[in-house]
């Protein structure tokens, strides 16, 4: 199969930084598939799954936001947080989705319900990721 370069940056760490065959991510309009000679595609990302395929086989990582930059040779993501399937610390994010949970039971407008929701997608995301 046919190899792209592709770049995962985070605030905190380059994410990822080679080659690879496949990824797939979630954007605001659903998951899209990258594969080398992809059409030029701008979009912004939600939160879900980043699935990479290189050669050496398929890696998962919980991803939160922010944009994706692809071409027929390289791919970009810039990424609010995103960690590795194995990074997850899932007492931490079940005790992340209770507090979202409490937080929009007691939102008192719609910008305290959103940000909630926000964050209890974030915990639930990597909660399902990490198992």
């Amino acid at each position: 199969m046919s190899v792209f370069h592709l770049s995962v940056v985070t605030p905190d760490r380059m994410f990822f930084d080679g080659e690879a065959e496949r990824v797939i991510v979630r954007t605001v309009s659903g998951d899209v598939g990258i594969l080398k000679g992809h059409a030029k595609y701008v979009s912004v990302l939600g939160i879900g799954a980043l699935r990479i395929k290189t050669a050496d086989g398929e890696r998962i990582a919980a991803l939160a936001e922010g944009f994706i930059k692809a071409d027929k040779d390289k791919t970009l993501i810039l990424a609010s947080a995103c960690e590795w399937n194995h990074e997850i610390d899932v007492s931490r994010a079940k005790r992340a989705e209770e507090a979202a949970r409490r937080q929009l039971e007691a939102a008192k407008d719609t910008a305290e319900q959103a940000a909630a929701e926000a964050r209890l997608k974030r915990a639930l995301n990597r909660i399902r990721i990490a198992e």
